[in-house]
């Protein structure tokens, strides 16, 4: 599929509204690059542990998917996000509280 990628800060708003929309807490913890930066996003569910999410091309789907970078206790996932930002440094992070697990990047427009 060719065609102009969304710039990220624009793909960053919309997240962000669509998570407001359904009353999910998330909060920009790192910005990069507004044009090109790679998003990461952090699930919080508010119990200790977390998951940090990165988008990659999935070459058998022919698709970019987001997977898990890292999870476990929220410590390990939070230094985990810290050496990404420090080889990265266009790297945007957002972070998510949700005790349900909701972080809607499975939704259509996220992927």
């Amino acid at each position: 599929m060719s065609g102009a990628r969304l710039a990220t800060h624009i793909w960053v708003a919309a997240y962000l509204k669509r998570l407001q929309l359904q009353a999910i807490p998330a909060y920009v913890t790192a910005k990069g690059d507004a044009t090109s930066g790679a998003v990461l996003v952090k699930l919080a569910p508010m119990d200790g542990t977390a998951r940090a999410y990165l988008k990659r091309f999935d070459f058998a789907r022919d698709a970019h998917v987001w997977d898990v970078l890292r999870a476990g206790p929220e410590a390990e996932v939070d230094a985990t996000i810290t050496r990404e930002r420090q080889v990265d440094p266009d790297l945007w992070v957002v972070e998510v509280e949700d005790p349900q697990g909701r972080h809607l990047l499975d939704e259509e427009g996220l992927a």
